[in-house]
């Protein structure tokens, strides 16, 4: 596979590349994006052929399972997920932004979300119109990448597509809150401090 690479503004997206981008990603291609902590690979959630693919491509055991990014709230409620009194909280004082959170589905299963603050990584989003899975762009234990040039060490001739949108402005990966359990915990210490995360659902 020869992966392409597209400059994109991300003050000012280029609309038709960012509608191609993400017309690759609703028919089941891999494309590595930048959001505000670091790049990442967007595959369909609902397509589970470019699921499997990224498990592949991600060398990362299928047991564990990848962020959904989306564009709005509606896209939670889409999956059979409800949002709890902490988790709203939570995302008014910190989305767009490098929250996660772990919500349960009416069937049972454990699904985590985030919102990024990256105008290409929403536009992306909002443009395919489906739920958007998105680890780091990297092999699995390898550091996350922050630029193009470190995407492509690992993932060149892996993916379809890499929109280099510059620099990403974090550099850190997101905080992952698990909202499934009572009181909430932090999983994953990000971007977001875990006593900023505690200080906000403390107030409830």
């Amino acid at each position: 596979m020869k992966t392409s690479v597209v400059k994109i503004d991300p003050k000012r997206p280029d609309k038709e590349a960012i509608l191609s981008a993400a017309r690759s990603v609703r028919e089941g291609a891999l494309v590595a994006f930048p959001t505000e902590t670091v790049y990442g690979i967007a595959a369909n959630y609902l397509d589970k052929k470019a699921i499997e693919a990224l498990y592949k491509v991600k060398k990362r055991p299928k047991t564990k399972p990848f962020t959904i990014h989306i564009s709005d709230i509606d896209m939670i409620k889409s999956l059979g997920c409800s949002m709890t009194k902490e988790g709203l909280m939570l995302i008014k004082r910190f989305w767009p932004g490098p929250l996660t959170v772990i919500l349960k589905s009416e069937d049972g299963e454990t699904l985590g979300f985030r919102m990024p603050a990256n105008r290409i990584a929403m536009e992306l989003i909002k443009s395919a119109g489906v739920p958007i899975a998105a680890p780091s762009a990297n092999l699995t234990g390898n550091k996350a990448p922050r630029n193009v040039g470190e995407v492509l060490q690992d993932l060149d001739g892996r993916v379809a597509l890499v929109i280099d949108g510059g620099d990403t402005e974090i550099g850190i990966e997101s905080t992952v809150v698990d909202l499934t359990v009572n009181p909430p915990k932090v999983l994953r210490e990000g971007a977001i401090k875990k006593e900023e995360i505690y200080k906000v659902i403390s107030n409830l």
